[in-house]
C-alpha cells in the first residue's frame, strides 16, 4: 500500500534561479540520516553531493553521489527517483555529483550500501518533486491539487485531461514552499523500479566518451610513476640516478615519501627512467617475513584465547557431553583487488586551489587528504570522480592520490600518476589471510548440538591502515567475524571467537571482506557435520534454518532450479552452500568434475537471491554473475605469497583470474520480495568457494580445507 511519510525540513533544499532555469531539489546522502539544507540568514553556501533538476526543456538531470565502478549505481540511484517522480525515462541525464566541502560527513562508495543506504531517501526526494510539480500545476489551472496527477514527465487534470509537462511547471514549482510530507508509491505500483533498464554508463563506455582518470590531459601536463620498496616497511637507502637523468624526456628524479618519483614529459619517457635507476633498498625489519612464518605465527596465536563474539549457551560444556565431535581448521591466503584499471589520478596543485581527477570510492577523504598536504582549505580543493575501471575496495585508500599531489606540489605543474600492474600488485592493501578453527558436536541423532568456531586474522580496523588509540572491548573487531557470528542455523551452543594477527603486510576491504573467508569456514564445516551425520547437506541446511526463513528461502529455490541430487554424468558432482551478508542472501550449487590430473572444471552454478525489492534486475543478475567469477578466482588461482618481505606475485601470469575459457554456465533466480533492499555487489561471492569445496568432496571424498585449490592436493 502507498505509504505517507513526513519530510524534515532538514531533508530537502529548494532553489529557484533568478534567471529562471527550472526546479532544483537536493540532498545529502547518507551522512547518518543527517540532511542539511543551506540557510540564507547565516550565509551558508548550498552544496548537495546529490540533487534533482527540472529544466524547462523537459530535461530532467540527476546527480548521483556514489562512485560508478561497474556495479551500476548510475542507473539504479536514478531509477528511484524517477519511479515516485513519475519521470519519463528518455529525458533522463545523469552525472556525477560533486563532492561535500566537509560538513556533512563522509562521501563514499562501499559495503554493497549504494542502494539500501539511499532507498528511502530517494524515494522522498522525488516524491517531495513530484508534489511541488503537483502544487504549480494546481495554482495555474486553479483546481484542487487532488484533481492533478503525474505521469511520464507529465502532469494530467483528472477532471478535463488537460496536461503539461513538468518542464513547463519547473519554474513556478521552483518558487513553492516544500510540503510537509509526502505519500510514496505502493509497490504494487511501480512502473519502473523492478524492470530491466539498460545502464545509463554502457554507452560511454562503448562510444568511448565515458571519462576515466587516464583519458585526463591538461596544458602543461608531466607523467609520474614512484618506485616503491619491494619489502614492506622497508625505505630508501640510496639511489644513483645518473643513466636515468639522461634519458630523453626525463624531467626530474626525487625522493617522495612512498620512494622514488619518476617524471617525464611522457608516460614512455618516465618508464625508460624509471628502467635505468639503480636504487638499494634498507630492508628493514621484515627482510625474512614469507608465508610460513605468518602460519606458524597464525597457528601460535590460535591457541590462545580469543575475544568473545557471540556466546549462545554453553558451547563447551556441550562438547564436553557429546562423544560425536567433529574438528577442522580451515585456511584462506592473502588475495589482491587486481582490478583491470590500475591506480592512478590526476592532479594539479597551485597556489589558489587543488584539482584532481581520480576513480577514487572515498571523494570526501581523498578532499580531506588534499587540504592536509597542501594547506589549501577545503573549500579549495576540487575532486572530479571518474568512472572506476574495477573498485573491490581497493580505491577506498587513496595512497595513489597522495602520490600525485607530492609530484604536482614538487614540479609546480599539473601531473598524471600511474601505476604499473606490477606497482598495483605488490602495494596493494590485501585481503587478510586467515585461520579458522572449527568444533562440532552431533547428538545420536545427528542434530548440531554445539558450534565453535575461533577466527585468526589480521585486523583491518585495528592495522597499518587504521590505528585507533582505542580498540573495541577486548580487542574484539566485529567486522573480521562478519558472516561468524551472525551464523543463521539454530544451534543452541554457538561460541564465536576473534584473536587479532596483525603482519606487516597492509590490509584492507576486498569484496566482501571477512564473508568471504567466514562463509568459506561455515559451509565447508556444515558439510562436514552433515556427513557426519549421515544425512543429506541440504536438508541438513534447512532443519537447522527453521528460524531464518530468507536463508531457507534461497536455499529451496537454489535446489529446485538446480535440481539437487538428480543423477548428473558419471564424473560431475553437486556441492552446496548459503550465506547471508549486505542485507541480503544467496545460495549457491556449484556443478564440479575433477580431472585425474587433479584440476578442476566447473560447469555450472545455480544461484538464488533474496535482496529485498529489487530496482533493477539485470544489475542483480550481472553483480550475481560478476560475484561468482570474481569469487572463482580466488577459490581455484589467486593467492598471494609473501617472500623475503615482499609479495611474490607480479602480474597475472602469476596471479592468475578466471580465463574466459574456464567460466562455467550460471543461472541466476531472483526471490520476489517486498523486504527493504539489500546489497547486491558482494553478497553472491561468499557462497562459490565453500560450494565448489562441497562439491570437490563429493567428487574426491577428500575435504578442501586450503584454498586456493590447487591440483596437487588432489591427485591421487
Amino acid at each position: 500500500m502507498a505509504e505517507k511519510t513526513d519530510i524534515n525540513r532538514r531533508d530537502f533544499l529548494k532553489i529557484a534561479s533568478a534567471a529562471g532555469t527550472g526546479l532544483a531539489i537536493g540532498f545529502y546522502l547518507p551522512f547518518k540520516n543527517k540532511i542539511l539544507a543551506a540557510d540564507s540568514a547565516s550565509g551558508i553556501p548550498f552544496s548537495p553531493n546529490a540533487w534533482i533538476t527540472v529544466r524547462p526543456d523537459n530535461i530532467v538531470t540527476i546527480a548521483v553521489d556514489e562512485s560508478e565502478m561497474g556495479q551500476g549505481v548510475w542507473t539504479a540511484l536514478p531509477m528511484i527517483i524517477a519511479e515516485e517522480m513519475e519521470l519519463d525515462w528518455s529525458k533522463i541525464q545523469v552525472i556525477q555529483a560533486p563532492v561535500d566541502k566537509d560538513r556533512f560527513g563522509n562521501q563514499g562508495t562501499g559495503g554493497s550500501a549504494s542502494v539500501r543506504s539511499s532507498w528511502e531517501k530517494l524515494r522522498k526526494a522525488g516524491a517531495v518533486a513530484k508534489e511541488m510539480l503537483l502544487e504549480a500545476a494546481a495554482r495555474k489551472w486553479s483546481v484542487p491539487k487532488q484533481d492533478c496527477y503525474g505521469e511520464n514527465g507529465l502532469v494530467l487534470n483528472r477532471v478535463n485531461g488537460k496536461k503539461l509537462s513538468y518542464g513547463d511547471l519547473s519554474i513556478t514549482a521552483s518558487g513553492l514552499k516544500i510540503p510537509d510530507n509526502v505519500i510514496l508509491k505502493d509497490p504494487q505500483d511501480f512502473r519502473i523500479i523492478g524492470r530491466n533498464i539498460p545502464r545509463t554508463d554502457t554507452p560511454l563506455k562503448v562510444n568511448g566518451t565515458a571519462e576515466y582518470a587516464m583519458d585526463v590531459d591538461l596544458p602543461n601536463m608531466v607523467h609520474a610513476f614512484i618506485i616503491r620498496c619491494p619489502i614492506f616497511g622497508g625505505k630508501l637507502q640510496k639511489v644513483n640516478d645518473a643513466k636515468a637523468k639522461r634519458v630523453p624526456g626525463v624531467l626530474d628524479i626525487f625522493e617522495v615519501e612512498n620512494g622514488i618519483a619518476v617524471v617525464g614529459a611522457s608516460t614512455w619517457a618516465a618508464l625508460q627512467g624509471r628502467k635505468t635507476l639503480d636504487i638499494t633498498w634498507d630492508k628493514g625489519p621484515n627482510k625474512d617475513l614469507d608465508n610460513e612464518s605468518i602460519a606458524k605465527y597464525f597457528k601460535k596465536k590460535s591457541e590462545k584465547k580469543g575475544a568473545v563474539g557471540r556466546n549462545d549457551g554453553n558451547a563447551r560444556k556441550a562438547l564436553k557431553k557429546t562423544e560425536n565431535i567433529i574438528e577442522a581448521v580451515y585456511k584462506v591466503p592473502f588475495q589482491a583487488h587486481a582490478t583491470m584499471e590500475p591506480m592512478n589520478c590526476v592532479v594539479d596543485v597551485q597556489d589558489h586551489r587543488c584539482r584532481i581527477w581520480a576513480p577514487t570510492q572515498f571523494p570526501h577523504s581523498a578532499k580531506k587528504q588534499a587540504a592536509e598536504i597542501t594547506g589549501l582549505p577545503m573549500d579549495k580543493v576540487e575532486i572530479y570522480v571518474t568512472f572506476l575501471g574495477g573498485g573491490f575496495g581497493r580505491r577506498a585508500f587513496n595512497d595513489f592520490i597522495n602520490d600525485g599531489l607530492e609530484v604536482s606540489m614538487h614540479m609546480g605543474r599539473p601531473v598524471k600518476l600511474i601505476w604499473m600492474r606490477e606497482d598495483d600488485m605488490r602495494h596493494d592493501y590485501y585481503r587478510p589471510a586467515s585461520r579458522h578453527i572449527l568444533k562440532g558436536g552431533l547428538s545420536e541423532t545427528g542434530e548440531t548440538i554445539a558450534w565453535t568456531h575461533k577466527v585468526v586474522a589480521p585486523s583491518i580496523l585495528f592495522g597499518q591502515m587504521f590505528k585507533y588509540p582505542v580498540p573495541f572491548k577486548d580487542k574484539l573487531d566485529v567486522i573480521a567475524l562478519a558472516g561468524a557470528k551472525e551464523l543463521a542455523y539454530s544451534i543452541p551452543n554457538i561460541r564465536v571467537e576473534y584473536k587479532s594477527a596483525n603482519t606487516d603486510v597492509p590490509v584492507g576491504w576486498w569484496r566482501s571482506v571477512y564473508d568471504s573467508q567466514n562463509a568459506y569456514a561455515n559451509e565447508c564445516f556444515v558439510d562436514e557435520l552433515a556427513f557426519g551425520a549421515d544425512q543429506d547437506p541440504v536438508e541438513y541446511r534447512l532443519k537447522m534454518l527453521e528460524n531464518s526463513p530468507r536463508s531457507a528461502g534461497v536455499l529451496k529455490m537454489a535446489s529446485r532450479k538446480a535440481g539437487w541430487g538428480r543423477r548428473l554424468s558419471e564424473d560431475i558432482f553437486q556441492g552446496v552452500s548459503c550465506h547471508g551478508s549486505f542485507g541480503s542472501y544467496v545460495a549457491q550449487i556449484a556443478e564440479v568434475s575433477v580431472q585425474k590430473d587433479g584440476s578442476i572444471k566447473v560447469h555450472r552454478v545455480v544461484c538464488a537471491v533474496d535482496c529485498g525489492q529489487v530496482v533493477n534486475p539485470s544489475i542483480v543478475e550481472a553483480q550475481m554473475e560478476s560475484s561468482i567469477v570474481y569469487g572463482l578466482s580466488a577459490t581455484l588461482n589467486g593467492e598471494i605469497t609473501i617472500e623475503k618481505g615482499g609479495v611474490a606475485q607480479s602480474n597475472f601470469h602469476e596471479f592468475e583470474v578466471l580465463r574466459i575459457d574456464k567460466m562455467p554456465q550460471v543461472e541466476v533466480h531472483i526471490v520476489n520480495s517486498k523486504e527493504q533492499p539489500g546489497g547486491v555487489g558482494e553478497p553472491g561471492l561468499p557462497p562459490i568457494a565453500p560450494a565448489v569445496a562441497n562439491a570437490v568432496f563429493a567428487a574426491t571424498g577428500k575435504r578442501i580445507r586450503k584454498l586456493p585449490i590447487r591440483p596437487s592436493d588432489l591427485r591421487s
